[in-house]
């Protein structure tokens, strides 16, 4: 099928200016709003030029000579593909919209196969994709609402004991903010000593005001609680693919494919 308007870059291009930067830049376009004096720099520590969008947008793209495939599912690490490729992966609450944000980043290749489900904790396995030669980007089961008995055995295990991990993103609803089960992975996340990241999703939802309170009170808890979170968020809506190609481009360069961001 066609990919949707706004999953490539060149689509983003035709529109003026501050509407590019709503998609691309969804943190920014919030900075107008904070209160004067407001320190800002979390907000931009990761802005990379286009040249560096364009090559992760090219990573994400399958053609004949770059294949990007659903691997295998594993219920046991001993399941798990061979850790030969630099690995990412995706956790969070059952329905924050993980395989949403999955499939919005994989929608210039849509051959790949991501089952959305509509009832809340239906992926309770791990599935791996693989991007070519480049990376790996694994599912993780969702957790809370009706999480695989197994759960947090399965992704401990996975978070201990995969070498080629570079990088951990915890998706936390743009809505609600984080729960108690966001904090209970965070804590596994720094007991762990595990590089992480935390993406806002479904943006689109929330109001002006309440995101950016929640934008706020994440990055203070981060700031104050967190060693190994990246200190700026990423913000996300797989409807109207705010975020999306950034979040590719940040894909990109933790798992060392983009030789020279300009981060």
């Amino acid at each position: 099928g066609a990919s949707p308007p706004l999953a490539a870059l060149s689509q983003v291009l035709r529109l003026e200016r501050s509407r590019r930067t709503a998609i691309v830049f969804p943190l920014q376009k919030l900075e107008r709003y904070l209160a004067p004096g407001t320190d800002t720099a979390r907000f931009r520590l990761f802005q990379p030029g286009l040249a560096a969008l364009q090559r992760a947008e090219a990573l994400f793209r399958s053609d004949r000579g770059h294949p990007i495939d659903y691997v295998s599912s594993a219920v046991r690490m001993d399941h798990a593909p061979p850790p030969a490729l630099p690995e990412v992966c995706f956790i969070g609450r059952s329905n924050v919209g993980k395989s949403s944000l999955i499939r919005a980043l994989f929608s210039l290749a849509p051959e790949v196969e991501i089952r959305v489900s509509k009832t809340p904790g239906h992926t309770k396995k791990m599935n791996f994709f693989k991007v070519g030669k480049y990376f790996t980007l694994v599912d993780m089961p969702g957790y809370g609402f009706r999480a695989p008995q197994d759960f947090v055995e399965m992704v401990e295990a996975y978070l201990q004991e995969r070498h080629n991990l570079k990088r951990t993103f915890l998706l936390v609803d743009g809505v609600v903010g984080l729960q108690k089960t966001d904090h209970i992975a965070v804590e596994m996340l720094e007991e762990f000593g595990i590089p992480y990241v935390m993406v806002l999703t479904k943006i689109d939802r929330a109001s002006r005001g309440l995101l950016l309170k929640n934008v706020l009170e994440i990055q203070e808890f981060v700031k104050d609680n967190t060693q190994g979170c990246f200190p700026q968020l990423f913000l996300v809506s797989s409807v109207e693919f705010l975020g999306v190609h950034l979040l590719r481009c940040f894909i990109a360069h933790v798992t060392g494919n983009l030789p020279t961001v300009e981060a």
